[in-house]
């Protein structure tokens, strides 16, 4: 089964669009010629943004990503922040040509399934089709370990109420989709609505469903106690990690 873009076209709200051109257009003065393409993914490429609610989502592809500084690229973010209030928050992903072409289970997919290409050409083109199997799940997950581990870290050692807010959403989420991921082949489609991820997880994973509810509940309202929060992440985490290690071991006994 081949995964299909969860973004067909662009649907950007009035709102947004002096936003996006302006985040663009700063991009590319800022990076003179080091730019290929600038991509977005989530709410506002889909029409579905909330004012004063919705985060923005960009991905930039380079050739080389040490030429983009993150100082640089810190001072677009907080003036744009400025003169857009209605964006609540910018995350900016930037990775190479290569990365897409030659990791098409990680990078790739992010790409070529979920973003939109808002500038340039968009090398998700040159992304073979993308099969749901196992290989593919293990793949997508070469990075989750590191992702959680450092999010964990961050959130033991956060004072900051506002960025103790934010880790634990963003934790809840990152789970969230690894739990996804493990279903994919049931589902045959990537979701970006959290709600139909956490439903397809309730539905086809044996974990526990009160531990999905809880993560569920803590993207919706971080308003809990961080040990509380990291002994149940911890356990969801042990719970994904046997159930890719389980994954991995039958793919070599068959393959």
């Amino acid at each position: 089964m081949i995964l299909e873009k969860v973004i067909n076209s662009i649907v950007i709200q009035s709102e947004y669009k002096d936003f996006v051109d302006k985040y663009i257009d700063n991009i590319l003065t800022e990076f003179k010629g080091q730019i290929h393409s600038i991509y977005m993914c989530g709410s506002i490429p889909k029409g579905t943004a909330k004012p004063f609610q919705s985060d923005a989502d960009f991905t930039i592809v380079c050739v080389n990503p040490k030429d983009i500084d993150y100082e640089r690229l810190s001072k677009i973010k907080d003036s744009l922040l400025e003169e857009y209030p209605v964006v609540t928050k910018i995350d900016t992903i930037i990775c190479s040509i290569d990365d897409v072409l030659s990791k098409p289970n990680e990078w790739g997919f992010w790409i070529k399934i979920i973003c939109v290409c808002i500038y340039g050409h968009d090398v998700g083109e040159k992304v073979p089709p993308i099969i749901i199997s196992p290989e593919f799940i293990i793949d997508l997950n070469t990075e989750t370990k590191e992702e959680v581990d450092r999010i964990h870290s961050l959130l033991s050692n956060v004072s900051d109420s506002t960025m103790k807010t934010r880790y634990i959403k963003g934790y809840s989420k990152r789970l969230i989709r690894a739990l996804y991921s493990l279903v994919l082949e049931n589902t045959g489609v990537w979701q970006d609505d959290i709600i139909k991820m956490k439903n397809a997880i309730l539905n086809y994973c044996e974990i526990d469903s009160a531990l999905v509810d809880y993560l569920y509940a803590c993207y919706l309202d971080s308003n809990v106690l961080v040990e509380e929060f990291l002994e149940i992440a911890d356990e969801v985490y042990s719970y994904f990690e046997n159930a890719l290690n389980a994954m991995a071991a039958s793919r070599t006994s068959f393959g």
